[in-house]
């Protein structure tokens, strides 16, 4: 396969829990969320805004509000990232028009446009040779967050970030076969061979990872994962916030 330094960067990634006591300045968290921003974003909406926590009682908070992930309060920065229309609906008021954003599009490009960002703040967080982790367990507790960072309607967190020096260098977790993700033309629903060798390689991760004592394949770890609904209390949070509203 072809290389160079970006690709080389992209496929360095592994996610980083453990953080030295350097401080990650304000130079690099202003240059790295400038960088971020030129992720794409769906018809120039920009549809995100992203807190950076470095105060040690709000990050000891946010760690207790995404289910005790002591990293939240030991990284350098956490950054919460949050799908935002609150300036759309000022820009509507202004040009006294009409504002929507109760339906399932609007809420897509707003989770959307804030992955999007999320993506090129790590990229750019690990060019200067800092390390991180997503936290979904930012939406544990949403509405506490939400408190907690003075989030207004119209905004809610869809991520946090823990970012800082690594102070660790964790082997890679393996990715699913390209031949699972890569499909030329149409659709090939036939991926049970490509499955069955992942499950192979992911119980040898885990094997390895945890001296024996968890031998998962993906595919049995996946099943427990989507056997029911995940925080169904979103629902209310986000109709709350003004999303997914009935017409």
């Amino acid at each position: 396969m072809e290389s160079n330094d970006v690709l080389k960067l992209m496929t360095s990634h592994r996610s980083i829990r453990a953080f030295t006591n350097k401080r990650v300045t304000k130079e690099q968290i202003e240059t790295i969320v400038s960088s971020a921003q030129w992720a794409s974003t769906s018809h120039h909406v920009q549809a995100y805004s992203v807190i950076a926590v470095e105060d040690t009682a709000r990050k000891e908070t946010l760690a207790d509000l995404t289910g005790g992930q002591r990293w939240v309060k030991e990284c350098s920065v956490f950054f919460v990232i949050c799908a935002d229309f609150s300036r759309h609906a000022s820009a509507s008021k202004q040009h006294h028009v009409s504002f929507d954003v109760g339906g399932a599009e609007q809420l897509l490009v707003g989770a959307v446009d804030a992955a999007l960002f999320a993506q090129n703040l790590m990229l750019a967080a690990e060019s200067l040779g800092l390390g991180g982790v997503m936290i979904g367990g930012i939406r544990n507790q949403p509405k506490e967050v939400s408190d907690l960072l003075h989030l207004p309607t119209y905004v809610f967190p869809v991520m946090g970030m823990a970012i800082g020096e690594p102070d660790s260098e964790p082997g890679q977790k393996p990715r699913l076969p390209l031949k699972a993700v890569l499909h030329q033309e149409t659709y090939q629903s036939n991926q049970e061979d490509a499955l069955s060798a992942y499950d192979e390689t992911m119980s040898a991760y885990y094997a390895e990872r945890t001296n024996g004592k968890r031998t998962t394949g993906w595919t049995a770890s996946m099943a427990a994962y989507t056997k029911e609904r995940k925080r169904p209390h979103l629902d209310a949070f986000l109709k709350e916030k003004g999303f997914l509203q009935q017409e």
